[in-house]
């Protein structure tokens, strides 16, 4: 059976206390559970005080089999951080947002170690698909797993040839990565729009994909819901990509920045990551081969 957690950005000290409180014990680098496997849902780096740490223990129990890992959007990030684009600059710029952001890894890892990490973010699947249950960092949508697919064998490390067609925005490998690494968007009516946690204007919201839009405001079937939108309300009236079902497998995922009391988003879909970096929780799903997802699954680093 399996425990999945969500997205740590660099707090190894709620990761350890987690994986205590799930009764893993260490082993060599990493910890261990007799019976369970854990699940990562991705974004190990950026943001948190000791990210060295978090991927010492995250590629320890991924290496002897403990734990399997996707890759999230910040590790996806960072490789096109680091790789140049052939013009003088790099596939993700070197704007300040972008130093910002990666600027807590750069500065904790020495150049030996980032490179290695990198190695290691490249072989990382986008998905996984247990039979039973599934696990992505953002979306799972399948058209674009399939479309990514056919550019890599899921056990590869991603090349620079799909890194660079992966950061063209005219590109439909482009789409299909920013789907599942980051969800799925939907603009705004012209003249609304909103603020987000870092204070950002925005004029398009990240979706429920999981669920069905049925008229729905696009203030409501926003994730986050948005709570303070300007402008006039307006209907959801199609997605970008197909809903998830609700006959597939339970679909477990992080990235999403929420808060309050963790509880499934649907029967079958959970968001596992509770804004640990922003001085919420590390949160886990202690999942047992159930169809149906609870609220009584989760587990915080709290207990």
């Amino acid at each position: 059976m399996f425990d999945i957690i969500g997205d740590i950005h660099g707090h190894a000290g709620e990761l350890v206390r987690l994986l205590e409180h799930l009764d893993y014990t260490k082993d060599g680098s990493g910890y261990r559970h007799p019976k369970r496997t854990v699940l990562f849902v991705g974004d190990f780096i950026d943001h948190g005080p000791h990210i060295t740490e978090v991927l010492r223990i995250v590629r320890a129990m991924v290496d002897s089999g403990a734990a399997q890992a996707v890759m999230g959007n910040h590790e996806f990030n960072a490789i096109a951080y680091h790789t140049p684009d052939g013009a003088g600059s790099y596939l993700r710029p070197h704007s300040e947002k972008n130093n910002k952001q990666h600027s807590e890894t750069m500065k904790q890892l020495s150049e030996a170690e980032l490179q290695d990490a990198l190695e290691w973010f490249r072989m990382l699947p986008m998905w996984l698909d247990l039979d039973s249950v599934r696990l992505v960092h953002a979306c799972w949508s399948a058209n674009d797993i399939v479309t990514i697919s056919a550019r890599r064998d899921g056990t590869s490390p991603l090349t620079e040839a799909f890194v660079k067609d992966a950061t063209d925005h005219s590109s439909a490998l482009f789409h299909a990565v920013d789907r599942v690494l980051k969800g799925t968007e939907m603009e705004l009516p012209a003249g609304m729009s909103y603020r987000d946690k870092d204070g950002h204007e925005r004029t398009a919201i990240r979706t429920r994909w999981f669920d069905s839009p049925n008229g729905q405001d696009i203030a409501e079937y926003a994730l986050p819901n948005v709570t303070e939108p300007t402008g006039v309300a307006a209907r959801v009236d199609a997605l970008p990509i197909d809903t998830y079902p609700t006959d597939a497998p339970p679909v477990f995922f992080g990235h999403y920045w929420l808060t309050g009391e963790p509880t499934p988003q649907t029967r079958n879909a959970a968001c596992v990551d509770y804004s640990v970096a922003r001085g919420g929780k590390l949160v886990a799903y202690r999942w047992n081969g159930e169809r149906g997802l609870s609220t009584s699954g989760f587990v915080t680093a709290a207990g």
